[in-house]
């Protein structure tokens, strides 16, 4: 299977390419230009074993020549990744998200119709999409109302992609994965930022550790288990469906912060601090994944306490 991954230098993206290098398959990394960095951090055999492309998703000419090759599977996870950037910036949020998938479908489309090109396209989306409802396991069923720019923005990538399947035929899978984190993800994100504030805690003896909202409900997936249900979806996802990447299981918080400390034998005190507070913020974010295992046989298989701490290993060095 040849396989292009868009965003391929990025937290999830890393771990998809070595994870469909690992199966065999033929592997394409789409990149901003000039994204040195992100690639810099495979080995060198892994950026030897990969082909890297340039990818703006600004520019539609850019995208009609990535994508203009012949493959079997896409995977489209470039994109605004951060809710405080797209806070920043609702409209760049769009552009890239939203109107950068519309560019990505419509050079696969361009070529499609040009020549028979038939690849599956998993749309990563974010379980955002969903926005407050209530406090139980969102399903494919419900109606998705967004309450953020980067879930509105991430929900317009979803609009884009299916009606290119609708007009075009494209064999368009969206996934909706629930929060997930590993080694390497950025700190802007809540588990790898409270690894930081606790590493650093605990190196300087401070019993004071910054915090946000503690009160929302999120699952903590591990990157591994959800790269492998993308893997998954790309030969048994059906186009034109929603999947959610889930594990149903939900965590305050609050009761996650006191977890990590705990394995670093620190009792916190924690302290509120406006700036990392989202307005936005969803109480209750678990999902339903039932129809994902009925398709693929996926399930999660890391235990929650062996993802933090790696987590908290990494960020101690």
């Amino acid at each position: 299977m040849r396989v292009l991954v868009t965003g391929a230098d990025g937290f999830v993206g890393r771990a998809l390419v070595r994870r469909l290098l690992d199966d065999g398959r033929t592997v394409w990394g789409a990149v901003r230009p000039g994204a040195t960095p992100g690639i810099d951090a495979f080995t060198a055999e892994e950026r030897a074993a990969a082909q890297w492309l340039p990818l703006e998703l600004t520019d539609p000419t850019s995208a009609r020549e990535c994508f203009d090759r012949p493959l079997d599977a896409v995977v489209h996870l470039a994109g605004v990744a951060s809710g405080m950037e797209a806070l920043g910036d609702p409209g760049y949020a769009w552009t890239v998200n939203a109107a950068g998938t519309a560019r990505v479908v419509d050079a696969l489309a361009h070529r499609h119709r040009r020549d028979g090109s038939d690849p599956v396209v998993l749309v990563v989306s974010t379980a955002e999409v969903y926005g407050r409802g209530t406090a139980t396991p969102r399903r494919e069923t419900d109606v998705p109302a967004p309450c953020s720019p980067y879930g509105a923005s991430k929900f317009g990538a979803e609009v884009a992609a299916l009606e290119a399947w609708r007009r075009h035929g494209l064999r368009v899978v969206i996934a909706r994965p629930f929060p997930h984190t590993g080694p390497g993800q950025d700190p802007r994100f809540v588990v790898p930022a409270f690894a930081q504030r606790l590493a650093f805690a605990k190196r300087i003896g401070a019993p004071v550790v910054k915090v946000g909202n503690l009160e929302p409900v999120r699952e903590v997936l591990h990157v591994q288990d959800v790269v492998d249900a993308y893997a998954r979806l790309l030969t048994k996802g059906r186009a034109g469906e929603v999947y959610n990447v889930a594990g149903g299981k939900g965590i305050s918080l609050e009761s996650l912060l006191f977890r990590m400390a705990g394995m670093l034998d620190l009792r916190p005190i924690p302290e509120a601090d406006p700036d990392l507070i989202r307005p936005s913020d969803i109480p209750h974010l678990v999902g339903d994944a039932a129809k994902l295992h009925a398709v693929t046989g996926w399930s999660p298989r890391i235990p929650l306490d062996v993802t933090l701490r790696q987590v908290l290993d990494a960020a101690a060095h």
